[in-house]
């Protein structure tokens, strides 16, 4: 798809104003959309196939009546606990988190931050001089992530001051930027010549802005997405590529790996695939661990070099948990970073469990099992 460069985005926040649903499903869907916010764009939603009732571009964004579900929590990965302030997160030693926006330029529909749009009072930064004060105050944080929300909703003044903020705590080496507004949006980022120049001012050859994209189908990486990827990378960003693994979206061993081949050709080259995490209203777009784990291993054997760095991982309340794949009837996993530093690079070993969609899912560990050891207690990395 090429896309005209003078777009301007009309967004849409009631299902009753896309015209391409039937008034039965806009009757049907009312409930789901009541319930969690519903926010898209006509960019985005010119990529739905609307002849396709399991087109994955609307599976991404148009509400599903399974959302209603009893199932999972509002925050799965137990984030409040590793809450210093509001919009402030410090759950690894190196790493700061700035939820810095409660705006997306959509909502997709298996957001593990649901409660952003829920309680949005609480859930974002509000006081900067004071996260900046406690970053300042933490040499041990080298690096900071900001997300939300999404960044790049932020006026482009307002991100700047927080990156130029950051940029005066010496200790402060990497600033990621987490975003869809590539995907969602990315005329945001084309028609902006003020966000390439704080880029260009504040990624330098010591100290990278790294914008990590959040493509999670090939269609779209359209002509007009990938040129916004090209001039991030032009003005001095280091993009890559992260991603969950969604039911009726990504599940498919070909259409995964077309789009770890095609991150890789443009340089935005594949880093996590996340297990979705069980959100409110997320059962719908859940694969089980197990089913996940032959998917992203059959992806992988289809594309070669940079195309298979990317790591199967969960986020879960105790740290950043790498799925390895089953042996028999054992599952295998790894902390690939842990809130605990005991924990860091331990191994785990758990019976089979086909249904699991989470690590707590596991209830047989084998104790016995060396994988289950101890193995190592050494710093953040």
């Amino acid at each position: 798809m090429t896309a005209n460069p003078a777009h301007r985005c009309k967004y849409l926040t009631r299902i009753d104003q896309i015209p391409q649903l039937s008034d039965r499903e806009r009757k049907s869907l009312k409930p789901v959309a009541e319930r969690f916010a519903f926010c898209c764009n006509d960019y985005y939603l010119s990529l739905i196939d609307w002849d396709d009732p399991d087109d994955p571009i609307r599976r991404a964004v148009i509400p599903h009546a399974q959302e209603l579900d009893e199932w999972g929590r509002l925050d799965p990965s137990d984030e409040e606990t590793y809450t210093v302030m509001p919009g402030l997160e410090h759950k690894y030693p190196s790493t700061g988190l700035l939820l810095v926006s409660n705006v997306c330029e959509g909502i997709c529909r298996y957001c593990f931050r649901k409660r952003v749009f829920i309680r949005p009072q609480w859930e974002y930064l509000r006081d900067v001089p004071a996260a900046m004060a406690y970053i300042a105050g933490h040499p041990e944080i080298t690096n900071v992530l900001l997300t939300g929300g999404d960044p790049l909703t932020l006026p482009t003044s307002t991100l700047a001051d927080i990156v130029e903020r950051l940029r005066r705590i010496e200790h402060v080496q990497i600033i990621r930027i987490g975003s869809r507004t590539p995907a969602f949006h990315p005329h945001r980022i084309l028609e902006d010549a003020t966000l390439m120049d704080m880029i260009r001012q504040h990624s330098t050859a010591d100290k990278r802005i790294y914008v990590m994209t959040h493509f999670i189908h090939p269609r779209e990486l359209t002509d007009v997405a990938v040129t916004a990827v090209e001039m991030l990378q032009r003005a001095g960003a280091i993009t890559a590529n992260q991603m969950p693994l969604i039911r009726g979206v990504n599940d498919d061993p070909a259409t995964l790996a077309a789009l770890l081949m095609k991150l890789a050709f443009i340089g935005d080259v594949p880093y996590y695939i996340f297990q979705c995490r069980p959100a409110v209203g997320n059962k719908a777009y859940t694969v089980p661990i197990e089913a996940g784990c032959e998917i992203v291993e059959q992806a992988k054997s289809r594309v070669s070099g940079l195309a298979k760095r990317l790591r199967y991982v969960m986020s879960h309340a105790s740290g950043k948990i790498e799925i390895l794949g089953k042996l028999s009837d054992r599952m295998y996993f790894r902390y690939h970073r842990a809130a605990n530093d005991a924990d860091s690079g331990r191994m785990l070993a758990f019976i089979s469990n086909p249904q699991a969609c989470w690590l707590d899912d596991y209830a047989e560990m084998i104790p016995e099992h060396p994988a289950n050891l101890p193995y190592r207690s050494h710093g953040p990395e």
